[in-house]
């Protein structure tokens, strides 16, 4: 939240949810309760603060040097988590207790979804009104690894059914 709000210098809740969606929906996923429970933690903690409040309760946040200082410390000296669970992956890993079959149509399966984050991809770039600011700049760098690694999961399917088809026979 705090780098959309240092991005946008002022946005709504709604806005935020929104450039959520069609950003960073990719590589995080937040829902609306998530974003708005954030929103009300970062105002109390000092890091945004409300600009105007409009009709039927809608609030403009913008981010305050508080908060622009913690985002350069999150960026800067923060090590990022690299997740390395992977549920389907490790699923992979105990397919011998299937029969063969079964197995190909998990993978399959998997492929399957794979596809459907390409077409979700697809779908960000068509949607996306991309210009030339640092949410298009380095969200289109975000975008080609998302392109990047959706295609390597395919292809890593595609071998992988290949792989217990010949195990099959």
């Amino acid at each position: 939240m705090l780098g959309l709000l240092a991005e946008l210098d002022r946005a709504s809740g709604y806005d935020l949810l929104k450039t959520f969606e069609i950003s960073l929906a990719n590589v995080w996923v937040g829902t609306q309760s998530q974003i708005y429970g954030e929103l009300g933690k970062l105002t109390a903690d000092g890091f945004i603060e409300v600009l105007e409040e409009g009709p039927r309760g809608r609030k403009a946040y913008g981010i305050t040097e508080a908060g622009r200082a913690e985002l350069r410390q999150w960026l800067l000296e923060t090590e990022p988590r690299n997740v390395r669970r992977d549920e389907a992956l490790l699923r992979v890993f105990f397919l011998g207790q299937l029969e063969p079959e079964q197995a190909v149509a998990y993978l399959r399966k998997q492929a399957e979804h794979v596809g459907g984050w390409e077409e979700e991809l697809d779908g960000v770039e068509r949607r996306v009104p991309w210009d030339d600011g640092n949410l298009s700049s380095y969200g289109r760098v975000a975008l080609e690894y998302g392109r990047r690694y959706t295609q390597m999961r395919r292809e890593w399917l595609e071998w992988a059914v290949q792989q217990v088809g010949e195990r099959q026979r």
